[in-house]
């Protein structure tokens, strides 16, 4: 007989309760792995998320001026690392020195043949013998010196008395105000008015420090009401010139694009970022406040332009709802961008090489501009762009592309740089072929600066309207300013009614 059959019922009951029991905990820490196994697929999904969020927030961390859009007040950031050249303490080769440049027209105070006075200086007192030299011989002037200065200012006040005349036929005839003269009793003069507005809008003074400053200047006491009314005023005088402005722009064989956001509306209200845009030349200045999308874009002066667009590669500016034009790829962008793959991939050579040949050819094409040529050596032309092709095929060979649609598929680093600069060569080196062409949209930079010098002083514009008013007479006044009009003279001009206009292109 076997062992079970030997064994009594209580016993065999106990044997299958045993064997229940190791069965149950067997399936327990079966359980127990299928649960950790569950675990460790969640961890690991959760570490994979994490290593992801890491790296692109380090990412985040080393975006800096050198080699990305954002601008070189970021850098002081805390965490920030700095760009190359500031983390070498100096510039670095290629770069110009600070300060004046080579070639550069110096100012300084230069001697007047024709000063506007000029008062004589006689010694006084008496001589050591005793006589008064006031007695003495004048042996004319031993020494001149010519000091610039201001007289004090002071705001007077002019009454104007309009006086009637009757003429013999009975006839009543009541002179006319004069130029500038208000139709209230008692009213500001428009020069008062033109250093409020010059004030606020070319030097971003906020409305209760300018009537602060003009009341020291000047003794006059212009209230905040006032000094901010002028904003709207101003930008009415100057519609018709701001038209013209953008007319001529339409005419350009170059335009120079930009945008930057800007903190407009109340804190709590405003939930859509604004943005000014800007489209300029060496000459002209037009700026647009809006947003980023592409009605804005095709609300301002960009679909009716004929000339080159230069931009930094906003996807906007080659929408087909604005139209067909030429366009050149702002080579400062492209510059940063492959810097960031420089760092991204320490060990590459195409990124360094195709930096060197784009600067080397800014360079050809800026000599040969400074020279009068009309365009640049062909050899070495074909050298520098034989280079940056071949820099660019190296690229795309060593950073392959990942299958996938554009929304989920993240592209490895400079990837899509490498792409653009495959597929837009025309774009990205138009500057090369044609000098009327600038390489980089720097002078939109320019433009669009002061609005963000507005914005560090001023924190954040109340009123939408009125800031599109500052914009309209920032663009009126720069434009102006590059054809060397006297800036004030222009703001006075403009509230007599008679506002500064751009001349034709052909006289520019």
């Amino acid at each position: 007989m076997s062992a079970l059959e030997e064994m009594s019922r209580d016993e065999l009951i106990v044997l299958a309760r045993a064997q229940q029991g190791q069965i149950t905990r067997l399936a327990e820490q079966v359980s127990r792995v299928a649960e950790l196994e569950e675990q460790s697929a969640e961890l690991a999904a959760v570490n994979t998320e994490l290593a992801e969020r890491l790296a692109r927030l380090e990412r985040l961390i080393s975006r800096n001026s050198g080699n990305s859009g954002m601008p070189p007040s970021s850098d002081d950031q805390p965490g920030k690392p700095q760009p190359k050249d500031k983390r070498a303490g100096q510039r670095t080769g290629g770069k110009r020195k600070p300060g004046k440049q080579p070639g550069a027209e110096g100012r300084q105070l230069a001697w007047r043949a024709d000063p506007g006075e000029v008062v004589p200086h006689f010694p006084y007192g008496t001589c050591v013998c005793g006589d008064d030299l006031a007695e003495g011989r004048d042996l004319g002037v031993q020494a001149w010196h010519q000091v610039h200065d201001i007289p004090p200012v002071s705001a007077g006040v002019v009454q104007h008395d309009l006086h009637a005349v009757q003429c013999r036929c009975g006839k009543v005839h009541l002179a006319e105000r004069p130029e500038g003269v208000a139709s209230a009793r008692v009213s500001f003069g428009v020069h008062l008015q033109a250093l409020c507005v010059y004030l606020m809008v070319m030097h971003a003074i906020p409305v209760h420090r300018c009537c602060a400053l003009v009341e020291a200047l000047t003794g006059a006491a212009p209230s905040p009401g006032f000094v901010h009314g002028m904003i709207a005023r101003a930008a009415a005088a100057v519609a018709a010139a701001n038209a013209r402005i953008r007319m001529l722009l339409t005419l350009a064989y170059v335009v120079n694009c930009d945008e930057t956001p800007l903190r407009v509306g109340a804190a709590k209200v405003t939930k859509v970022k604004k943005y000014l845009l800007v489209a300029c030349t060496k000459l002209l200045t037009w700026y647009m406040l809006g947003d980023r999308s592409l009605e804005t874009f095709k609300a301002s002066v960009l679909a009716e332009l004929s000339g080159v667009m230069v931009h930094d590669r906003y996807q906007n500016y080659d929408s087909a709802e604005l139209g067909e034009h030429r366009h050149q790829l702002c080579a400062s962008h492209l510059l940063r961008d492959l810097e960031d793959c420089v760092e991204e991939y320490p060990g590459a050579v195409w990124p360094v090489q195709i930096q060197r040949t784009l600067r080397g050819l800014i360079h050809a094409a800026g000599t040969a501009r400074e020279q009068g040529e009309d365009a640049i050596e062909a050899g070495v032309k074909d050298e520098l762009i034989r280079l940056f092709e071949h820099g660019v095929r190296v690229g795309l060979s060593e950073v392959p592309r990942i299958p996938g649609p554009a929304k989920t598929v993240t592209q490895p680093v400079g990837r899509v740089l490498l792409e653009v600069l495959r597929d837009r060569e025309d774009d990205v080196l138009r500057f090369a072929h044609d000098l009327r062409v600038p390489p980089t949209n720097n002078q939109a930079e320019r433009d669009v600066r002061p609005a963000k010098t507005q914005q560090k002083i001023s924190g954040r514009l109340r009123s939408e309207t009125a800031t599109g008013d500052r914009y309209a007479i920032r663009g009126y006044l720069s434009t102006a300013a590059k054809h060397g009009a006297d800036v004030i003279s222009a703001i006075r001009d403009a509230l007599l009614g008679r506002p500064w206009m751009p001349p034709d292109p052909a006289t520019a």
